[in-house]
């Protein structure tokens, strides 16, 4: 490597070597000063009910916002899906390796059954989890009423979780949803989607609105929502809502 390539790498990392360097400063301060008022606090905080010792601190240093985060992504598609199952009604529904608080939440109205390549070790009333392989489910065909697979196609086949490599890895898992659908059936689908498709290996892929919803053609769309890069929920969404947009959620509802 010659002298100037390594000067022009050391300008791309000085910047964030600066950054890392003030915030673990910024860091240090605050637990100094943490550490200063429990010493002072501590007597007054036990109030007799409860013993308060050094080694019992838990410091919480940034949590003083202003409002309260959260992950648009997870929290608007979790609500969504609820909404729209609820609507349906089914006797049972079945869930293929979405998010815990969702198939757990789903439990508490209506009877769920949920497979995960790591399946979760979960003993609660109305839920069922097991273990089985988007590419192989072990399920009979045109056998499931109410179906959903929520920020999780993206991931199949790039080895994140486990799972072998597989480029095709989405599409095969995709046909096995439709092959599983019921006819009449529902199947709900949350991907990550933007104007341009592309893949972020290992983490996911982001699809575009027209390339996904080819995967579909022997179903109807029924709704499609979208959460936008500004954090909006839009419910009543169409592919003009994805244009421009580089990591959106897109929602969507099929009927076989």
């Amino acid at each position: 490597m010659d002298n100037l390539t390594i000067v022009k790498n050391l300008k791309k990392i000085t910047p964030t070597i600066i950054k890392n360097i003030i915030k673990n400063i910024h860091r240090s301060i605050l637990y100094l000063f943490f550490s200063i008022s429990f010493l002072k606090k501590r007597d007054i905080i036990s109030d007799r009910r409860f013993s308060c010792i050094w080694k019992d601190r838990f410091p919480c240093l940034f949590d003083r916002t202003q409002t309260t985060e959260f992950e648009p992504h997870y929290i608007y598609h979790i609500a969504w899906a609820i909404r729209e199952i609820n609507k349906i009604n089914p006797q049972q529904h079945i869930d293929f390796s979405s998010s815990l608080y969702f198939i757990v939440t789903l439990s508490a109205s209506i009877p769920t059954i949920f497979y995960d390549y790591r399946p979760a070790d979960i003993h609660i009333s109305n839920l069922y989890c097991k273990k089985a392989e988007l590419c192989n489910i072990p399920l009979p065909n045109n056998s499931v009423e109410s179906l959903s697979c929520l920020h999780v196609l993206e991931h199949v086949g790039l080895e994140r979780y486990g799972d072998p490599f597989a480029p095709q890895g989405d599409i095969q898992a995709i046909n096995e949803l439709k092959r599983i659908l019921k006819q009449d059936g529902h199947l709900l689908v949350a991907v990550p989607m933007g104007e341009i498709p592309r893949i972020q290996y290992n983490a996911h892929r982001i699809y575009s609105y027209s390339l996904f919803l080819s995967y579909f053609r022997e179903l109807k769309l029924e709704k499609f929502s979208f959460i936008n890069d500004k954090k909006e929920f839009i419910e009543f969404a169409t592919e003009e809502d994805t244009v421009g947009q580089a990591w959106g959620c897109g929602c969507f509802l099929f009927r076989k």
